[in-house]
């Protein structure tokens, strides 16, 4: 079986979020199972590094294909995924990926915005004709790659290379989307008659991307089985419940693993000292070394909360801001670190210059992101939604304890003290002062040594690897190709 992953984040080469963690951890794991043939297709940003990880140009790679009025040209570069016998295929264009940093560079125009997502899933489906790499599946991931399956039954309908190509779709997050205006299909070369309907792309007047991808793909996969019952739902399905329901039939959920040789308190180079479930001591090393670097006071009995996230409206930052003045005076130190909206970046600059026990570092940094997992006490996640959510995997893994609203993966993954098999904390309702019963709850706890260390074995011996869930995403693809 041949397994084609269409991704605009990929790590360790391009890292934003959750979806870079997937992408470089699923296939890693699939390509273990015998008779697995695997490609992945990642954009070639400015910021990946061709020297560190051997990516070299595939002679005779260019390619020239219509977009609009205009043509457009491309280059193919490919290396092998770390540890793997994976090829990773680089599309190379000047204009739309090469000229940038960042996945998703801030302040471009909407229809640029497009026209980037649009050439690279094209450039994807005749790429892989040129390589001959004719695939049995291909898995595309939220709106980025929306594309290729609606390529796949409009202007590829009638291609042999693909007549036996199966489609799988991955919403990672429903509010975003690709919405835009329907002249973005001729830029596309796309027949509007076929497409612009409402069993497609139209919505309310208006293109939707996923929506079309939702209803042309064989199989839909939402990160966690709770966020696949959400999202039928009106207050997560950002408009498009109606659409999950006519199609809530090829709709699954599969939670999310994570990484254990990255993510591992007893092999992280990142930590002053390693640790394990029955030898905890390396932790309140590791936790006196990320207060120093927050230039905050240690103190034994004082416990320390963590937020690694990025700072926008779905990951809950509205509700600190809520309880600020509680945050303030709580027996407790806070670190964050993440960047995000300008009005929360300035809120935690704010909580810095006028609290004594509240401290934020307004960038993203993987190793610092590691040293706080291993140093923090308890882990705050405070989510409106959460489709899978990767950080309260971790935080388990660490033994720092995750205090979250019961809600998508964060509800499937944590259960809730005072349970026997407690991992975590939990809130139900949206409100600053539920945030604050389950944070006094955990202090509360914390307080009893003998109690919180069951709590944390309990929370590093909780399995969440890829190997079950990758299982289920390989039952679905051979149900497809059976």
């Amino acid at each position: 079986m041949k397994i084609l992953y269409a991704t605009f984040e990929l790590a360790p080469y391009i890292k934003v979020g959750g979806l870079a963690d997937v992408m470089g951890s699923l296939p890693k794991e699939l390509s273990k199972t015998e008779g697995l043939e695997i490609a992945i297709f990642a954009p070639l940003l400015k910021s990946v590094d061709r020297e560190k990880y051997d990516i070299k140009e595939i002679p005779n790679s260019e390619l020239s294909l219509k977009f609009g009025y205009a043509s457009t040209k491309f280059n193919l570069y490919m290396t092998k995924f770390p540890e793997t016998n994976i090829n990773v295929f680089f599309i190379e264009n000047k204009k739309y990926f090469s000229c940038f940093d960042k996945a998703y560079p801030e302040g471009i125009d909407d229809r640029y915005e497009q026209e980037r997502f649009i050439v690279f899933s094209r450039a994807i489906l005749e790429y892989t004709k040129l390589i001959n790499f004719r695939p049995d599946i291909i898995h595309a991931n939220d709106w980025h790659t929306s594309m290729i399956s609606v390529y796949l039954k409009s202007s590829y309908k009638n291609d042999e290379f693909f007549k036996n190509t199966k489609t799988v779709f991955s919403i990672h997050n429903l509010a975003y989307q690709g919405r835009y205006f329907d002249d973005i299909l001729d830029f596309a070369q796309i027949d509007k008659a076929q497409v612009y309907h409402d069993k497609c792309l139209e919505q309310w007047g208006s293109l939707i991307w996923m929506k079309g991808a939702i209803y042309c793909s064989e199989k839909i996969v939402a990160v966690s089985p709770r966020y696949s019952r959400e999202i039928l739902t009106p207050d997560y399905g950002e408009g498009l419940d109606w659409t999950l329901n006519e199609n809530k039939d090829k709709l699954i959920g599969i939670l999310n693993g994570i990484d254990y040789s990255i993510y591992n308190p007893e092999t992280d180079i990142n930590l002053v000292k390693n640790y394990s479930s029955s030898d905890l001591g390396g932790k309140e090393e590791c936790k006196k070394d990320i207060l120093k670097l927050f230039a905050l006071e240690y103190k034994k009995e004082r416990p320390l909360i963590a937020l690694v996230s990025r700072l926008v409206e779905q990951k809950g930052i509205d509700l600190i801001e809520g309880a600020q003045e509680n945050l303030k005076n709580l027996n407790a130190d806070f670190i964050i670190l993440g960047t995000g909206e300008h009005r929360y970046e300035e809120f935690f600059k704010y909580l810095n210059s006028n609290s004594s026990n509240i401290r934020a570092i307004l960038q993203y940094r993987a190793d610092l992101g590691n040293k706080i997992y291993a140093g923090a006490d308890m882990f705050l996640m405070p989510s409106r939604f959460e489709p899978c959510g990767l950080s309260q995997l971790i935080a388990l893994k660490y033994g720092t304890i995750p205090i979250v609203r019961a809600t998508g993966g964060l509800d499937d993954t944590i259960v809730g003290y005072p349970l026997d098999n407690s991992n975590g904390f939990k809130f139900w309702r949206y409100e600053p002062s539920d945030m604050l019963e389950a944070i006094n709850c955990a202090i509360n706890v914390y307080k009893d040594h003998k109690t919180w260390k069951c709590v944390q074995k309990s929370a590093m011996e909780y399995d969440y690897s890829w190997d079950k869930s990758a299982e289920k995403y390989l039952e679905v693809y051979r149900s497809l190709c059976s």
